[in-house]
């Protein structure tokens, strides 16, 4: 998946290292650049929509509770 692709993923938002991951059910983890406002959700499963900026790195367009 080349960089810039637009993606929409679910999963379990969590804290690591002092950023924000996303935890997908089937396997694998991105890691977000997401605003603070986004730490509100943590421990909750939501719906990420957003650009891949890097291997495994999204950068959030939307972020939603599921």
């Amino acid at each position: 998946m080349p960089m810039g692709t637009r993606i929409e993923v679910e999963g379990l938002l969590l804290e690591e290292n002092g950023g924000l991951v996303l935890d997908v059910r089937d396997g694998g983890t991105w890691r977000l650049e997401a605003g603070w406002r986004t730490r509100r959700l943590l421990g909750r499963r939501v719906r990420v929509t957003g650009t891949r900026d890097g291997f495994d790195l999204l950068a959030v367009q939307t972020i939603e509770p599921i």
